[in-house]
């Protein structure tokens, strides 16, 4: 197991209950109007303003993977240059606009943007770890909120695949995905989830040492920011999808759209349980494996 059963079961209810939480609040979002009995989407204006009306959204992943690539490349950049105030004030406006967009779904916005001021300054700048792991639940509904408008059940599919196969290039291949989890995990800064906690291990015996002893070891458990995004990002598209298409009320959408968020959570616990320590993986392929199960299990249920 790749860290402690206690540990390991905090990381997988905190992602389960992202996923839940995100879906329900796009479910919110979202508004659906029944034309001449055809279901149709509108997604309101958030604080960055109003999100295109796009009719074709088959390719409209890659300018998502293009911007993820971007703006990994200029994190590493900030790393070399060791512009470490840059990246947490960028990281504090990502914070705060995330935030103000998720809370913006259940109170006004001027509120939102008070309370998401408040949240991204104690993540930011006194680094507590219960706020850090609250706030995750909220900063990826946001941005599935922002994405939403640009996919459709092919594009978000299409995005899974691409992202899980730079996942594991970036962790097993190139490994500057590792890099940049340490110098997030060094800084308290981390974009996902983070627990802190102290395992036990054996110094190996030698001159100095008879027998083995063993001690507590700090050390982190971490799970990045797009293995929370991109699964919700895809259980949204296929709740819209299961509107549009299925014709499926919006309850029963949401409903089935859970089913994904399960099977994703199943995976990402075998993974965990599988895990070696002190051993990277690439969360993606894992996950999106749970992904598209769920959905075939979805696409089962309405044949």
């Amino acid at each position: 197991m790749k860290h402690t059963l206690k540990v390991t079961l905090i990381l997988t209810a905190l992602f389960f209950i992202t996923q839940i939480f995100g879906l329900i609040t796009v479910n919110k979002y979202i508004k659906v109007e029944v034309i001449n009995g055809t279901a149709q989407i509108a997604h309101s204006g958030t604080i960055i303003g109003e999100p295109p009306e796009i009719e074709d959204k088959t390719f409209t992943f890659i300018s998502i993977v293009i911007a993820i690539l971007i703006g990994t490349g200029l994190l590493l950049l900030l790393i070399k240059f060791r512009l470490g105030k840059l990246w947490k004030y960028w990281f504090f406006f990502s914070v705060w606009v995330t935030l103000t967009i998720s809370l913006n779904v259940y109170v006004t916005r001027s509120i939102a943007l008070i309370l998401a001021a408040i949240l991204a300054i104690l993540k930011v700048f006194k680094k507590n770890v219960f706020v850090h792991n609250l706030t995750e639940v909220f900063i990826y509904t946001g941005i599935a909120i922002i994405i939403i408008p640009f996919l459709n059940l092919i594009s978000a599919v299409s995005l899974l695949i691409a992202i899980s196969l730079y996942d594991a290039y970036a962790v097993w291949k190139s490994k500057h995905m590792i890099k940049l989890a340490e110098y997030q995990t060094k800084n308290k800064l981390f974009a996902g989830l983070y627990v802190p906690y102290k395992r036990k291990t054996e110094k190996i015996k030698g001159d100095k040492l008879p027998k083995p002893q063993k001690f507590e070891e700090p050390t982190n458990a971490i799970l990045g920011g797009g293995d929370m995004a991109f699964p919700l990002l895809f259980s949204a598209a296929v709740l819209e999808y299961l509107i549009l298409t299925k014709n499926i009320p919006q309850i029963g959408a949401l409903l089935e759209s859970f089913i994904i968020a399960i099977t994703s959570t199943i995976a990402l616990l075998i993974l965990f349980v599988k895990g070696q320590r002190d051993k990277f993986y690439p969360a993606m392929p894992f996950i999106s494996l749970g992904c598209f199960i769920g959905f075939a299990i979805v696409a089962l249920i309405n044949l």
